[in-house]
């Protein structure tokens, strides 16, 4: 199993907007791409929330592949998606991390 994370950072006038268009526009566009079985939404504590808040977004990938296809055939599109709807209001980094449990 692959895991597929990015870590959000988001200014606090837009978060709970941001959260809810999350939930039900992009995740499911994410899932729609057939590429991840599921996803997990985290939100870190214990770190300096007066920005606003970060999260984790961990996207479930069955195999190294399925993930691939993502980034090739899909990645930059949802990302330019995110940045049109909410321009420079977030920070963002992705990580890659594999199950081994």
């Amino acid at each position: 199993m692959i895991i597929y994370n990015v870590t959000i950072k988001i200014q606090l006038e837009i978060y709970s907007s941001w959260l809810e268009w999350l939930k039900k526009v992009h995740i499911p566009e994410i899932l729609a791409t057939g590429c991840f079985t599921k996803t997990t939404i985290l939100k870190l504590l214990e770190v300096d929330d007066t920005e606003g808040p970060t999260y984790a977004i961990q996207y479930f990938a069955e195999t190294m592949e399925a993930y691939e296809v993502y980034i090739d055939q899909f990645a930059v599109v949802m990302r330019q998606r995110s940045f049109d709807k909410w321009g420079n209001k977030f920070i963002a980094f992705r990580s890659l991390m594999q199950v081994v449990n």
